[in-house]
């Protein structure tokens, strides 16, 4: 998860990743629902009705033609938010967050038409998300999407097996 502004060895090094991985994945993404599914089956949660947090998703994919490309043709975004529990795996996720969020709840919200979704209060499980969603063709035309995807995969010993299976699908 990018926390800062990018500079321009950051480009260069998401640059250089791109092109060393991006001939070696294959679109992989899966669904809003499945992600939502992969959230609720490892972490505890508590779903929320707050309607202003599902709009800011809403507006994020409408607004930006990136997102907004990854839902279906007449469908609009459907969000659902969860409050992680601090307790089973989402205890370690509260444990192990950097200290801007140590007063925050942990917050997703997954939009479950397009697969988008944002985090307040964990950049690991931001991570964790990005890592199991994939990426889409749109996705691997972008060197920072790659980069990040592979860091992320990195992160959780996930980049090898994901390599093969891309090998082995082709």
């Amino acid at each position: 998860m990018l926390q800062h502004l990018p500079t321009e060895q950051d480009i260069a090094t998401w640059k250089t990743i791109y092109m060393e991985y991006k001939p070696r994945l294959k679109p992989n993404r899966i669904t809003g629902s499945a992600l939502y599914h992969y959230l609720s089956s490892n972490y505890p949660l508590k779903q929320l009705d707050r309607e202003h947090i599902k709009q800011i998703a809403v507006s994020n994919i409408l607004e930006n033609e990136c997102y907004a490309q990854d839902l279906p043709t007449g469908v609009l975004p459907d969000p659902i938010c969860s409050l992680v529990l601090p307790n089973d795996a989402g205890a370690s996720l509260y444990r192990e967050r950097e200290s801007i969020y140590q007063n925050t709840d942990i917050v997703v919200c997954i939009d479950l038409n397009s697969g988008y979704f944002f985090v307040e209060g964990s950049s690991l499980l931001w991570d964790d998300l990005f890592a199991h969603r994939g990426l889409n063709e749109n996705d691997l035309n972008n060197y920072y999407s790659v980069a990040e995807y592979v860091a992320c995969l990195d992160r959780f010993g996930m980049l090898e097996q994901t390599l093969s299976q891309a090998t082995t699908d082709k």
